[in-house]
């Protein structure tokens, strides 16, 4: 329940993001590498952190990892959107959003970590 619970609103919070990205910049690639920074930080923070003393391990493992976070990152959609980019013969703009979102991503997920060395 809690797996499902989380991933219905990871998915709700990525399509308002990755909609209102669009809005502005004309494109889904922008949304979607943002949730996928954001939501790599996350894990990354809550992996780490003492936010398990006031909230059950299985709400932070399951609710807020698995299920908010795992909805709430992309990569299904990061990896459409960069075969559309190549099919588009947009060979740069596929090559630099891959070696942006997989930096930010994992730089992000380590950032996360680190917050909680403080």
């Amino acid at each position: 329940m809690l797996v499902a619970t989380g991933g219905a609103l990871g998915a709700v919070l990525r399509y308002f993001l990755t909609h209102i990205y669009k809005t502005f910049f004309l494109s889904s690639i922008y949304g979607t590498i943002s949730v996928n920074i954001i939501g790599s930080f996350l894990i990354g923070y809550l992996i780490t952190s003492d936010i398990g003393n006031n909230l059950s391990e299985n709400f932070i493992k399951f609710f807020l990892i698995i299920g908010l976070l795992g909805s709430f990152t992309t990569f299904s959609a990061f990896s459409y959107e960069v075969v559309d980019l190549i099919n588009s013969k947009k060979y740069i703009t596929s090559f630099t959003y891959v070696f942006i979102s997989i930096l930010m991503c994992i730089l992000s997920a380590y950032l996360g970590t680190l917050i909680n060395k403080f």
